[in-house]
């Protein structure tokens, strides 16, 4: 997008730091399929969490202008080459945008407050990172840009190096993808959901089972392409986009036995794209479904709001409003906690986007 190409350094800035903690985000409608660079084949919306985020400062020093970008990537305190490439990538696909990023050499220091690649997006909360420190370079670089106009940028950056990291941006729901439902929606950026949502929803509780805490046998890039020639892509695209006008009634009006029937079911056909692709692919495990059973049965007994939804892996996210906070942790931790890696899991919120710190 042509509005996003840095015009002019009106300030110099020889040597600064800037760090984000920015959050994961659980998608309640998916996306599953993209174009490059980085567009969806459909609309989605996320619930923005609170306590699963990624932390980067980036050291910029100014430099002779190269051709090619210049850093250095430390994760959780130690030199992570092996994560180089894909950091690489993303630069030379925003160097358009940002081609102040060309004059300066780059210290990143980033880690997460959740297990990597287990499926709780931590290429989203990395790249959002990212590219909320590149913005406050910018922001130096020319203090005369908007507020709104970075946020924006940021999510359209972010969106480059990971799809759902647009989403990650702002809170406490985030829409990408354009929909005519959702006013100033976009394929470029992702967009606060802009109705007023129904107090139920405010403060929703995500505890994220941990079943499987290892790499993906099948990476998300992987799973999306294989979306290109997937006999059932067309009518999935168009479910998906329905749900989300779906789901912005319901958000409003607050349904939440038509919210768990919806996010449910997102989440199972997201698994069934995995399962009929060519190749087909299975990341869920028997402790997943194991889960999932147990959530049933437990909402069938006891008239609960309970539900889940799954990521593109074997976690299980539970979703569930804040006055039941109290009884799903004890159903949690007598019934549930069996079938985690370790008994591990995470309990969270809906947050509110990127913070300093």
């Amino acid at each position: 997008m042509v509005n996003f190409i840095f015009q002019e350094a009106v300030k110099t800035v020889e040597k600064t730091t800037h760090q984000w903690q920015t959050p994961s985000n659980i998608a309640l409608v998916k996306y599953w399929g993209k174009t490059e660079p980085q567009l969806p084949k459909n609309a989605s919306i996320s619930f923005t969490l609170n306590n699963c985020h990624t932390k980067t400062k980036i050291e910029f020093e100014k430099i002779e202008k190269d051709t090619e970008v210049n850093f250095d990537l430390y994760f959780e305190g130690k030199r992570k080459d092996e994560f180089k490439p894909k950091i690489a990538k993303f630069f030379d696909r925003i160097k358009e945008y940002c081609p102040y990023i060309l004059d300066y050499s780059m210290v990143i220091h980033s880690e997460n407050s959740f297990p990597h690649s287990s499926g709780i997006a931590s290429s989203a909360s990395g790249m959002a990172a990212i590219a909320m420190c590149l913005i406050s370079l910018e922001k130096e670089l020319n203090p005369n840009l908007s507020d709104d106009y970075l946020t924006q940028k940021a999510s359209f950056l972010a969106r480059l190096g990971s799809g759902s990291a647009s989403r990650s941006i702002e809170g406490p729901l985030v829409v990408w993808g354009k929909h005519s439902d959702i006013k100033g929606s976009s394929d470029n950026y992702g967009v606060k959901f802009p109705y007023k949502v129904h107090p139920i929803f405010e403060n929703y509780q995500d505890c994220i089972l941990l079943v499987d805490k290892g790499e993906k046998q099948v990476s998300s890039t992987v799973g999306h392409n294989l979306m290109h020639n997937h006999p059932f892509a067309e009518q999935r695209f168009q479910q998906a986009n329905d749900n989300l006008s779906k789901i912005t009634t319901i958000l409003q009006e607050g349904n939440l036995a038509d919210f768990i029937e919806l996010v449910e079911s997102e989440a199972l056909t997201l698994h069934a794209m995995m399962l009929t692709s060519n190749p087909y692919f299975i990341l869920m495990k028997p402790n997943t479904l194991e889960i999932i059973n147990k959530i049933w049965g437990y909402r069938a007994e006891s008239d609960s709001n309970i539900c889940f939804t799954l990521d593109a892996g074997a976690n299980v996210h539970i979703l569930y409003p804040h006055t039941e906070k109290q009884q799903v942790e004890h159903f949690i931790n007598t019934e549930l906690l069996k079938f985690c890696q370790k008994n591990q899991y995470i309990c969270d919120n809906t947050g509110f986007g990127a913070q300093t710190f």
